[in-house]
């Protein structure tokens, strides 16, 4: 019997590794994907009737709220205070480049007018298309938007709900088809791709619901995804979309860029992120300002914006964009908490993201003094509060031709012996991060 239920894991794994097998990025893909290494800086935004208990987007899960009880928040959820163009704008008042807006989270709820769930936006008090207006202003003010869409489903009989990890205790008697559902997000991805414009993004999430827990030597998955037909619909709707799985694995076929939760890129201190960076895929790291996706009353544990700033920096530094998330209050307003963050850091690259867009990374990693991030003849070396003497080894260029502050181009001196630069401020800093351009040649 192990041996067969070894064969089968191994069929299950192979399928998956055919998501796509033969896909070809086209000219506006591979275009997308160079934006999306190049924009650095993202708006992340969980939101939903779960934003009405105050507890986190998984207090269905958490709490064990059986489906009846969960679809009661339907008739309470009336965000009579959403301003989309304020949301929006507040995204690009802060430097940020692009919006993943989740219009489906694992509980079910779809925040557009679909035909495909009843338990949807249209059936609340508010009765207006919420992911319309979103796209509509993002449109509107050049800020491009993609899209999360959660893979499980905690509501639904026909997802495969028995071998998940999670939603255990929602009350469903009855397993329908797995056809079914896979039917089911084909047609929502349809109507998300075919009726709100250019689509940028789709964000997946919740592979992971049926694998062994993170860490496991077995991350295969329980079931066929047919990430072939999923992919494959998408790209061919709209080719230029890029698709992203947080599914903690290396990238399927068919995958455009290569996300990590709550982490750089090689790194695993929150457990959850145990590939590596690809060397082809632009990269991504998703993090909150607390430490709830959705709005959560009980969470005061907010990021400073010195420590928004170094993240911003340390992902530039390793090739990666940050995406920065907020979950908004349940009648539509942004805490300010979150606002005034956002603001203070969009400040800061203001007068200093010329050493962040379209950056690459560094020749070493972040380091506990700073940061280093590459632009053509140009190194941006981010020195970090408290610091004043810093030494690069392994120096890659011959000649530094000039060296000054970014922030108002005063000259600075340095020392290059040996391929070790040496630079002396002449006192410790006090901004967050204070950069220091060096003009170089090979």
């Amino acid at each position: 019997m192990k041996k067969l239920f070894a064969i089968l894991m191994m069929l299950t794994s192979l399928s998956i590794a055919a998501a796509q097998e033969n896909y070809t990025p086209t000219a506006d893909n591979l275009a997308a994907r160079q934006w999306f290494s190049n924009a650095k800086y993202g708006l992340f935004i969980h939101w939903g009737p779960f934003s009405i208990p105050g507890a986190g987007e998984w207090v269905m899960d958490e709490k064990k709220i059986t489906v009846d009880s969960y679809s009661r928040l339907q008739d309470f959820f009336n965000p009579t205070e959403f301003n989309a163009a304020e949301w929006v704008g507040l995204a690009k008042k802060s430097g940020m480049k692009y919006i993943t807006f989740v219009a489906r989270h694992h509980d079910g709820f779809s925040l557009w007018d679909t035909k495909y769930s009843d338990f949807n936006i249209m059936n609340t008090p508010y009765k207006k298309d919420i992911l319309k207006q979103i796209a509509d202003e993002c449109h509107k003010q050049g800020i491009k938007l993609f899209v999360y869409y959660s893979l499980l489903d905690w509501r639904r009989e026909d997802y495969a709900w028995k071998t998940g990890r999670t939603g255990q205790s929602s009350g469903r008697k009855t397993q329908g088809k797995w056809e079914d559902y896979l039917t089911f997000m084909k047609n929502q991805l349809t109507e998300i791709l075919t009726q709100y414009g250019k689509i940028d993004g789709i964000w997946f999430d919740g592979h992971w619901d049926q694998t062994n827990p993170e860490g496991h030597a077995d991350r295969t998955s329980r079931i066929d995804w047919r990430y072939d037909e999923i992919y494959s619909l998408i790209h061919r709707l709209q080719p230029q979309t890029l698709i992203g799985n947080n599914h903690h694995l290396s990238p399927f076929p068919g995958e455009d860029f290569q996300m990590f939760e709550r982490d750089l890129p090689g790194e695993n201190t929150a457990g959850l992120s145990f590939q590596k960076p690809s060397e082809k895929l632009p990269l991504e790291t998703c993090e909150t300002i607390n430490n709830s996706w959705g709005f959560n009353l009980a969470d005061n544990t907010f990021k400073s914006t010195e420590t928004i700033i170094h993240y911003i920096v340390k992902a530039s530094a390793l090739g990666a964009n940050l995406l920065l998330n907020i979950g908004p209050m349940p009648n539509g307003k942004i805490q300010p908490e979150f606002t005034e963050r956002l603001l203070e850091a969009g400040k800061w690259l203001e007068a200093n993201g010329d050493s962040i867009y379209n950056t690459t990374a560094g020749y070493i990693k972040p380091q506990k003094w700073g940061a280093i991030t590459q632009k053509g003849d140009k190194m941006y070396v981010h020195v970090f509060k408290g610091n004043q003497q810093i030494q690069l080894e392994g120096f890659p260029f011959k000649k530094i031709a000039k060296a000054y502050y970014l922030a108002d181009k005063r000259k600075l001196s340095v020392s290059l012996k040996q391929k070790t630069v040496t630079l002396q401020l002449p006192a410790e800093t006090v901004d967050p991060d204070t950069v220091v351009v060096l003009e170089v040649e090979s």
